[in-house]
């Protein structure tokens, strides 16, 4: 007997506000065309004031306890992929379990920026084979908003706020890359590119959150390397290959960078899913938005074969292969 962890149910939540990139052309020398023509992205969520990460973490997380059919207090852990949390600590997973009424259990952060839902997930993963948990509930939110500069429109047209959430239940299988459920994951970090993807602020340092900086065109180019080798690297762990794969479900950054990545997997668009025209890039949410998506467009299937995979700040990049 091989223990697995098992998808049982999926949900994301979007805030109300949504902003086309029409809208940043009164303040920007921007234009709708060259965001598209540059990002593939059309519309972004928004936050409203008052409406925190954990506001819309507990939304996705409820809509996934939904589908699984679980009340909160079927669940022993919670993760939370996140870097933007509404306070330095308690975490926001903690929070989440407040608004779920979850009385028991555990619950704590990820940190990975874009990159975090991946490493939650094989968190998740490694509590349920450990025996420590039986039903997890993971979550990627973000409220990038609170982080941008205005005045920067190399950044600010391409982020937007959302969370995604999957739960997670330990079930048998044979060992074999037929079952369902989480099959391999490969995490990497190399904090030598720091410089590339990071926020000019913090408690230890400027006592304030700062704001995001990026150098876009060198990050384009690890990008791309980075997340083909990352999941391929997944995909070998259980003997499998780009041609085995039924949905890549990018982290949602560029188009660009998602096109040139399937091109290097050798794996068509027609089996990809894209949502970032509609959502920009939610960091951490984007991949559990992707697939909530994707499970409610009628793509994904029971039975079908995922690669995941996101790289972030720090820089820190991974993949998950699954079976949903």
């Amino acid at each position: 007997m091989t223990l697995r962890a098992v998808v049982r149910g999926v949900g994301h939540y979007l805030p109300e506000r949504v902003v086309p990139n029409a809208e940043f052309e009164a303040s920007l020398e921007t234009t709708d065309e060259w965001i598209r023509s540059r990002s593939g992205i059309e519309s972004r969520h928004f936050v409203a004031e008052g409406e925190t990460t954990s506001h819309l973490a507990a939304k996705a997380a409820q809509a996934a306890l939904d589908m699984a059919g679980f009340a909160a207090d079927d669940i022993d852990a919670v993760l939370v992929a996140t870097s933007t949390p509404d306070l330095t600590f308690p975490s926001v997973a903690t929070m989440v379990q407040e608004r779920l009424g979850m009385t028991r259990g555990f619950g704590f952060d990820v940190q990975a920026v874009c990159a975090g839902f991946i490493f939650a997930l094989t968190n998740a993963n490694a509590l349920i084979l450990s025996g420590q948990a039986k039903r997890v509930l993971v979550i990627g939110a973000e409220t990038f908003s609170r982080i941008m500069d205005w005045t920067d429109r190399s950044t600010c047209v391409l982020f937007g706020d959302g969370a995604g959430a999957v739960v997670l239940e330990a079930a048998e299988g044979t060992g074999a890359t037929s079952d369902r459920g989480i099959l391999s994951a490969d995490l990497n970090s190399d904090g030598r590119y720091r410089d590339m993807l990071y926020v000019d602020g913090g408690v230890s340092t400027t006592g304030q959150s700062g704001k995001l900086r990026m150098q876009g065109n060198p990050l384009f180019r690890q990008a791309v390397e980075k997340l083909a080798s990352t999941a391929e690297a997944a995909l070998e762990k259980v003997g499998l290959s780009g041609t085995d794969v039924d949905w890549i479900v990018p982290h949602q950054a560029n188009l660009r960078i998602i096109t040139a990545t399937a091109q290097r997997m050798d794996v068509p668009m027609d089996r990809v899913i894209v949502t970032l025209q509609g959502h920009g890039n939610t960091s951490a949410a984007s991949i559990p938005l992707a697939l909530s998506v994707g499970v409610a467009r009628g793509q994904i299937k029971q039975g079908d074969l995922l690669v995941t995979e996101a790289i972030g700040g720090g820089l820190a990049w991974g993949s998950v292969v699954l079976r949903w």
